[in-house]
């Protein structure tokens, strides 16, 4: 009773102010005299993907035509509420829910396909995403486990044309944004800070998004200390509140079983705690929403829709509360058209009078200007030159790209400035490998990736590589630009590796070799654009190999010198290395060694390595083939093991000729929280291959092609992907695999 009797006193307090705000005749004139009515605020709180409810709750509030006045948010509420305040309807709003990729902005960096060439080369040389800074101070972590540019530019599409600058202070309607001082733990009210940067410092959740720093000030999420803030939208003139609260409950005992769940509860507690005393703040008129959620998380962006649901089912129940602070329909069309953003003029496109950049580090301004692609002369649209300039994160290197952009006089200058992130000029990638059959074929490898970059004015990258494990090896790069931002480079290397390797015989182990090989080697080359490049060089190695089993009394170590030349092409745009959704890696290699044949007679080796990527609405894979040929002796390519002739032991076929050719498939089925890794995938794969020698008949080698198959389970790790399958070769062997490591 108690509760009815409270519920009706709030009932009767609204329905008194709104007739002290609303006299007689003035619901038929409420859009054109602002004092006849209530002003209404719309306060929106933080959640992550649980805030795609407050789109839910606007459409509602727009079939009801009830005006909001002013606009408060916080976290994802300040994403939607800013947008809205800025004049973008409840369609805009809907549209960037659903077609952004959610996955790739909270993802650990951009998407594959969008880096620099030389990023890409990194992952085939390493596929982990375990990286820090290496600097005289220590060790550091990345400033966030999501990379800056794909939220940015998911940002920056969703405000309207003419906004993204603008102060809040000078929206269509008043929009305040709430932030925390990371050094202070104070509350940071937005107020004329430019409408992107307010929304991005909003937005930067602490181990996801970078903090943002806004007038001296280190800012992150406004949840951590104003999840809901009532207050301030009092504070703006409000006299009506409508308070949607989508924060995430605090979870049950049974899902704190590991440090990461513990950690989030614990963020958890100081949003609620905070939240709680907002409510507090509500006074009889206000009205709060609280849209039923159910298991929808923070990260759990694959939900849009069924979030934006739940809050137009809350809004609904709702109905009856709301329903007095509408006005007239012409009244509300009136009021929505001066909200609303005019459609965006014709983005014409207009020669370039000059194109600048500028850094805060050790980048040359000049490399940068090269590197986005943009040059004087040229004409280019807006989207263009925004496009070209966020092109420059795929360097890896850069925590910011702001573009300025002045029209004058039918001409164009653009400036664009970058801002380095400083843990990323010293990188150290740290990867593990590991490989197991179940039987006698077990390998590991620990593996390490230095790279040091913008050595000198011209862009120079150091890149060391060593690993340690069943094979031992140590190489050592510089990457020198022939001038800034010059597509032309030579590349001098040094390289040691020391393994053993198995010797077969129809199909069996025969005995097993040991190799170290000494190398250096100078390449001349050419990137042609982001997606690949052409080089050539020579190479000078020695190798020395001797017999570990059977174990000999004599054992002779034999060493061999040579010289080899060699040209290579390779392209390289797939989005991802395991199951790409789009692109693909081409690389071409022809070598001469003019003593390296036998009897000391010149020898020349070819090879080719393609891979496509296949991709439907819920199988992801790739088409993939090899083939080599060896002028004499074997090819430099061998066939076997998983995903290599599954159940054939790993490289035991060679031949003067090799022709190998998959196809992997493989079906989403859940996944892995993004801190963790990614997709989680049940799929298989059809093989086919083997190795050829020309001087035999082709009807003769009929029995050298074989078959194999496999069936896997698969995960996206944070060490590159990881698999647990098993493989057959038809008519031949079959086996149990454990795979973490480079697949391709």
């Amino acid at each position: 009773m108690r509760a009815v009797f409270t519920s009706s006193l709030r009932g009767i307090a609204c329905a008194a102010l709104l007739l002290a705000w609303a006299p007689a005749g003035a619901a038929d004139n409420a859009g054109t005299q602002g004092a006849a009515r209530p002003r209404i605020a719309l306060v929106l709180s933080g959640g992550g993907a649980r805030g795609f409810a407050h789109i839910g709750v606007l459409r509602v509030l727009r079939e009801l035509h009830v005006p909001i006045d002013i606009v408060v948010g916080t976290s994802m509420g300040s994403v939607v509420g800013g947008a809205y305040a800025a004049g973008a309807s409840v369609a805009d709003l809907e549209r960037m829910a659903r077609d952004t990729d959610w996955e790739q902005v909270v993802a650990d960096r951009q998407p594959r396909d969008q880096l620099a060439f030389r990023r890409r080369e990194e992952d085939v040389l390493l596929p982990s995403r375990i990286e820090f800074g290496v600097h005289r101070d220590g060790v550091s972590l990345p400033p966030s486990a999501a990379g800056n540019a794909a939220l940015e530019q998911a940002l920056g599409r969703l405000l309207p044309a003419g906004t993204r600058d603008l102060p809040v202070s000078r929206l269509a309607l008043p929009f305040r944004s709430v932030a925390s001082d990371l050094l202070t733990g104070e509350p940071v009210e937005l107020v004329d800070t430019p409408l992107f940067l307010t929304m991005r410092a909003s937005l930067a959740v602490p181990g996801v998004f970078a903090p943002v720093r806004v007038e001296q000030r280190l800012v992150v999420d406004g949840g951590l200390v104003r999840n809901l803030p009532v207050s301030t939208a009092h504070a703006m003139g409000a006299d009506i509140v409508i308070a949607v609260n989508v924060g995430t409950p605090l979870a049950p005992e049974k899902e704190l079983g590991s440090a990461l769940g513990v950690a989030q509860q614990m963020l958890n507690i100081l949003t609620e705690q905070n939240v709680q005393r907002s409510l507090k703040e509500l006074q009889p008129q206000d009205i709060l929403l609280a849209p039923d959620l159910g298991s929808i998380s923070f990260l759990d962006f694959q939900h849009v829709q069924q979030a934006i649901g739940a809050g137009e089912r809350a809004a609904r129940a709702l109905a009856a509360r709301l329903a007095p602070l509408a006005i007239a329909p012409a009244d509300y069309a009136l009021f929505e058209n001066r909200r609303l953003a005019p459609p965006a003029l014709n983005d014409a496109a207009l020669p370039l009078a000059r194109v600048e950049a500028s850094s805060n580090g050790r980048i040359n301004a000049l490399t940068l200007a090269a590197q986005s692609g943009l040059k004087a002369g040229q004409e280019a649209t807006l989207e263009q030159v925004r496009h070209a300039a966020d092109t420059l994160y795929g360097r890896g290197d850069l925590a910011r790209v702001e573009t300025d952009i002045n029209d004058v006089d039918g001409k164009r200058s653009v400036l664009i400035r970058a801002t380095e992130a400083p843990w990323a000029s010293s990188r150290l990638r740290v990867g593990l490998e590991l490989a197991s059959d179940f039987d006698d074929a077990n390998s590991f490898a620990l593996k390490l990736m230095y790279v040091r970059s913008s050595i000198n004015s011209w862009g120079a990258e150091l890149r060391g590589v060593m690993g340690i494990g069943d094979r031992r090896d140590f190489g050592v790069q510089l990457w020198q630009p022939l001038g800034a931002g010059s597509p032309w480079y030579v590349a001098p290397a040094l390289q040691y590796g020391s393994s053993s390797g198995d010797i077969f015989a129809a199909g069996r182990r025969r005995e097993r070799l040991g190799y170290n090989v000494r190398s250096a080697g100078f390449t001349v080359g050419r990137e042609l654009g982001r997606w690949g490049d052409l080089q050539g060089g020579v190479r000078r190695q020695s190798a020395s190999t001797r017999v570990v089993v059977p174990e000999l009394a004599d054992t002779v170590t034999e060493h061999a010198y040579d010289t080899t030349q060699f040209v290579r092409y390779r392209v390289d745009t797939l989005d991802s290395l395991g199951f790409p959704s789009r692109g693909v890696l081409l690389d071409a290699a022809l070598e001469r060694s003019p003593t390296g044949g036998d009897n000391g007679r010149s020898l020349a080796r070819s090879s080719v390595v393609a891979m496509a990527a296949v991709h439907t609405e819920n199988w992801a894979g790739h088409l993939y083939g090899e083939w080599a040929r060896a002028q004499s002796g074997a090819a430099p390519l061998r066939l076997g093991g998983f995903l290599r002739l599954s159940g054939t032991p790993a490289d035991s076929l060679q031949g003067r000729t090799i022709g190998f050719g998959r196809l992997v498939l493989a079906r989403r089925i859940g996944a892995l929280p993004v801190t963790l890794g990614g997709t989680v995938r049940a799929g298989f794969s059809l093989e086919a291959g083997g190795g050829f020698d020309q001087d035999v008949p082709l009807p003769q080698q009929r029995s050298a092609l074989k078959q194999a198959g496999s069936g896997f389970l698969s995960v996206d790790t944070r060490f590159g992907p990881a698999y647990l399958g098993a493989g057959a070769t038809r008519d031949g062997n079959h086996t149990l695999y454990l795979f973490l490591g480079p697949i391709w």
